[in-house]
């Protein structure tokens, strides 16, 4: 509900930042770190009923719940100042609230790591192997690739690369240089893309499904980093 708030919010609302309305980034972020939360619910069901409410799963909630409720209060509030909040270190105030933002976005992903360690260790009974391979798999993606892709966009003072352009409908992508969001999202959705992928491979009889799986993790792993690469070249994504 409140990303379709924020999404409505320019319709009243026509202030801008940078050319964006400033409602833009929390509607993404809403609609981002909810499908975050749901995928942890979500994978939660692959591990052992017993082992669902242990305590590094409970604190993997609270780190979520934290995490995500100060980057989206941040965020908001920012956006009601007419604001920026990512690359807004300009004066000591927000200088520590951006580094909290960055200590909150890796906290969110730790927050997925007792769930890999349940999943792998103790999966539900009966599991398929191709699925559970899947979701270790996705999710280790992206805690090491959501991290590593999301420490370079704030070590590099920004997602733009060369010149600027056009954002890609509904993305928002630079279309004139490179934009290293692109990697950045490929990263960060591991942890769907590969289950998914088990899932519809599972529902279509197919056989070597581990192997496919194994392949399409290192195709995701390579998609990523070819992304990095282009994006900082300078080359728009997808086709420059």
């Amino acid at each position: 509900m409140t990303a379709a708030l924020t999404f409505a919010l320019p319709l009243i609302d026509g202030r801008l930042i940078q050319g964006v309305p400033v409602w833009v980034k929390p509607a993404k972020f809403f609609v981002s770190v909810g499908v975050y939360a749901l995928t942890f619910a979500w994978l939660t069901g692959y591990v052992r009923p017993e082992r669902r409410h242990v305590r590094s799963l409970q604190i993997g909630r609270v780190m979520i719940v934290g995490a995500g409720g100060f980057e989206l209060g941040y965020i908001t509030l920012q956006a009601a100042f007419g604001q920026a909040s990512h690359f807004n270190d300009g004066d000591p105030l927000h200088a520590i609230l951006y580094a909290l933002m960055g200590i909150m976005a890796l906290t969110l992903l730790a927050s997925k790591i007792p769930l890999i360690v349940e999943i792998m260790r103790r999966p539900v009974h009966g599991l398929e192997p191709s699925l559970h391979c899947a979701v270790v798999l996705g999710l280790t993606i992206t805690v090491v690739l959501g991290a590593v892709t999301g420490i370079a966009i704030s070590a590099n003072d920004g997602h733009s690369v060369g010149a600027t352009g056009t954002g890609l409908p509904l993305l928002g992508w630079n279309q004139g240089g490179g934009d290293l969001r692109v990697a950045h999202f490929f990263g960060m959705h591991g942890e769907q893309i590969l289950p998914l992928f088990a899932a519809c491979l599972i529902s279509l009889g197919l056989s070597r499904r581990l192997l496919l799986v194994t392949l399409a993790a290192l195709l995701l792993f390579g998609l990523t980093i070819g992304t990095w690469l282009q994006a900082a070249s300078g080359i728009a994504f997808p086709f420059g």
